[in-house]
């Protein structure tokens, strides 16, 4: 039987750090072009049967993107769940080989499905969507600065909000325009912002943060940004559910939209107050509201069908 060879990178800003299940070879690339270049061309003619690297704020997105176009089967992994792998079997320490060779086992062990790396477009888009983000974050600690600064300084601190409400702009013009020059985008998000409640925000850091949206059944959409209700039986927790995990920043976005939802959406309006008053916690009503706000949007993008009422209120969050 022909050995399956599973790799595991260890991504640095400077260096690759490769090891593959079972060998204690490991190689050493530097982060750059060539380096990425030569750990893809060794990589290749290993033929792994998954390389798995974990997502390092971005540094590891130029090789996992040569590996996707290269043929080679790559899967980004959440490093929350390496730690937990490392820490279960017990090792704690760490080094830049050793992380490679814990990412490795965790392949071999866990076997994480390939995952398509998103093109250079969504990279672009979400890279803004993450600036506007740090912009929005440094805004509102400045606004809070501002109460209770003194006098001395409050002029400063008066002519730096004012220089982020403008890069702020900037940043939206910058997004919508993105939008606009594409299409396919276009036509997303026309469709997405034809449900009352969804703004831009939402429709924006859903086709950059959610490209996959319109295309998973509406338990994976649910799961994949943490609405998706989990059993916790056990112990003395039964009949327990909780939403954990996923992506948050575009959880955050759809929280915001549903809060408005429920006011001026009559489909996610009336389910919130169903729900309440079926005696519902107000945080475990919203958190359906989300799931079937995502449902309906979901549905929407697979049919490319505009808002309708009726039809919306038909889909359930937990069908």
């Amino acid at each position: 039987m022909e050995k399956k060879n599973y790799v595991g990178i260890d991504v640095s800003k400077g260096t690759l750090d490769v090891a593959v299940h079972g060998q204690q070879e490991h190689w050493s690339f530097a982060n750059d072009t060539s380096g990425i270049s030569k750990a893809v061309s060794m990589l290749k003619e290993l033929s792994p049967e998954i390389v798995a690297l974990e997502a390092t704020g971005g540094y590891e997105v130029p090789l996992a993107a040569e590996l996707g176009i290269s043929g080679v089967p790559t899967a980004v992994v959440n490093p929350r769940q390496i730690r937990d792998f490392a820490r279960s079997a017990g090792i704690l320490a760490k080094t830049d080989i050793l992380d490679a060779r814990i990412i490795a086992r965790f392949a071999a062990k866990m076997e994480p499905a390939p995952r398509a790396v998103p093109d250079a477009e969504v990279q672009e888009l979400g890279a803004i969507i993450a600036r506007r983000r740090q912009v929005v974050e440094m805004l509102t600690a400045e606004k809070n600065r501002l109460g209770s600064a003194m006098k001395p300084v409050k002029p400063r601190i008066k002519a730096h909000i004012a220089w982020l409400q403008k890069e702020l702009e900037g940043i939206n013009t910058s997004l919508q325009q993105k939008v606009k020059d594409s299409p396919i985008w276009r036509e997303k998000d026309e469709l997405l912002q034809s449900v009352p409640g969804v703004g831009p925000n939402l429709s924006i850091t859903l086709l950059a943060e959610m490209p996959e949206l319109g295309t998973p059944n509406r338990k994976k959409a649910a799961a994949l940004i943490g609405v998706a209700p989990l059993n916790r039986d056990s112990g003395t927790l039964r009949g327990k559910r909780t939403t954990w995990g996923g992506r948050r920043t575009v959880r955050s976005a759809l929280y915001m939209a549903t809060l408005v939802a429920t006011r001026h959406n009559p489909v996610i309006r009336d389910f919130y107050q169903r729900l309440c008053a079926e005696g519902k916690p107000k945080k475990v009503a919203l958190t359906a509201c989300m799931r079937k706000l995502l449902t309906i949007l979901n549905a929407m993008l697979k049919n490319s069908t505009v808002w309708n009422p009726k039809i919306a209120q038909l889909t359930s969050p937990c069908s």
